[in-house]
């Protein structure tokens, strides 16, 4: 990732985003933190470039996905988090643009392994 890249972390639990940003950080990533809709809406438009989008989806209502439409015009990666599988998630989460659904509890292994896939293509 260049140094001008950002991953843009959001979550409605504060801990939760605040966990993944030093986990982010201890693995050389830097990050944008969206922990509302209205933060979530202007990250994208901001001087920054977002490299990748993490998105956990809990606690958010539909207007989520509104943003990660806007995501996906700006051809920004996206990566939807969720508490639970669903086949109705996965169809929508991929229609608005997400490259995939993690479930939770995620494995943090795996999460470095996807992201440096989509961010290093």
């Amino acid at each position: 990732m260049t140094e001008q890249s950002f991953i843009l972390a959001v979550d409605r639990n504060s801990r939760s985003l605040e966990l993944l940003s030093q986990f982010l950080g201890q693995a050389g990533y830097q990050t944008i933190l969206a922990a509302s809709m209205e933060e979530f809406d202007r990250a994208p438009v901001s001087e920054e470039k977002i490299g990748l989008a993490l998105v956990d989806i809990a606690g958010f209502d539909s207007r989520i996905w509104d943003c990660c439409e806007k995501l996906r015009i700006r051809n920004t990666p996206l990566l939807i988090i969720s508490p639970k599988q669903r086949s109705a998630l996965q169809e929508t989460s991929i229609s608005h643009g997400a490259q995939g659904v993690l479930i939770k509890p995620l494995v943090i292994r795996e999460l470095l392994g996807i992201i440096r896939s989509l961010i290093e293509d």
